[in-house]
């Protein structure tokens, strides 16, 4: 019986998933990839839920992807199960943030990568390894690395599906901070801990504009949503007051 499995752990208004697969390195297996999207069904529609962090147990971020059924995995090509849960995980409606210890390669890389923010302990290390493998790598997926860091680096990790450090991802822009393995978890809490303190209002609107998903209607309704709501009369009053706002925005859902 497999105990590949991704859990839940929900404290305050920061739920973590945790990618469990402890005899493959926390490899993603193809049942793991259906039920990453049912899981963030459910923690985007709680609205206790403020933030979403994503990692591997115990000091393994995620090793890549079980390529136990290739035929399978060339049917399917950009319509794949991982790829649906990439996107499902990019379009996370409350801010993401990737805690990586260990390897983060494939699969795992492609998870840290449709994440909002990727926090990284030094002993981190990345890679993108289809060219060893003769797969295609995602268009969706590809397109997202370079959007991240660049065409060069991204060609870098797809042409040589070389493993990089901490060091280097953080200088190409993989990865937004590197600290030591014994200080990773609490300077992810107290991202989270600031994320879950702030408008919500604006982290929903930021994230949706960055990630180039508003239209022109959706900025409009965002603004209304600002004007109805008061949360930004009552962010100026709480800083006239210095005292923390107390924002009462909660997403209604699209329009």
């Amino acid at each position: 019986m497999s105990n590949a499995e991704l859990t839940v752990e929900v404290t305050g208004p920061v739920a973590t998933v945790v990618i469990r697969n402890p005899t493959r390195r926390n490899a993603m297996t193809a049942a793991m990839w259906r039920q990453l999207p049912v899981l963030l069904d459910g923690l985007e529609a709680d609205p206790a839920v403020h933030a979403l962090v994503l990692t591997g147990a115990d000091g393994t971020f995620c090793a890549g992807a079980d390529l136990g059924d290739l035929d399978e995995l060339l049917d399917a090509g950009d319509a794949s199960i991982a790829v649906t849960a990439e996107e499902r995980l990019a379009a996370f409606a409350k801010p993401t943030v990737a805690a990586i210890e260990g390897a983060c390669v494939g699969g795992g890389c492609q998870l840290a990568v449709a994440c909002d923010l990727r926090i990284a302990a030094t002993d981190a290390r990345f890679g993108v390894p289809p060219a060893r493998l003769g797969l295609v790598y995602p268009a969706p997926t590809t397109r997202r690395l370079a959007r991240l860091v660049g065409p060069s680096a991204a060609k870098h990790l797809l042409f040589t599906s070389e493993l990089i450090d901490a060091d280097r991802a953080l200088r190409v822009g993989l990865i937004d901070e590197v600290l030591p393995t014994d200080a990773l978890a609490a300077r992810v809490a107290a991202v989270t801990a600031a994320i879950a303190q702030r408008s919500r209002l604006t982290v929903a609107a930021a994230k949706e504009i960055v990630d180039d998903r508003a239209d022109e209607e959706r900025i409009a309704w965002w603004h209304g949503q600002v004007r109805a709501s008061g949360e930004a009369r009552e962010g100026v009053v709480a800083a006239n007051e210095r005292r923390p706002p107390r924002f009462g925005w909660a997403p209604p859902g699209r329009p």
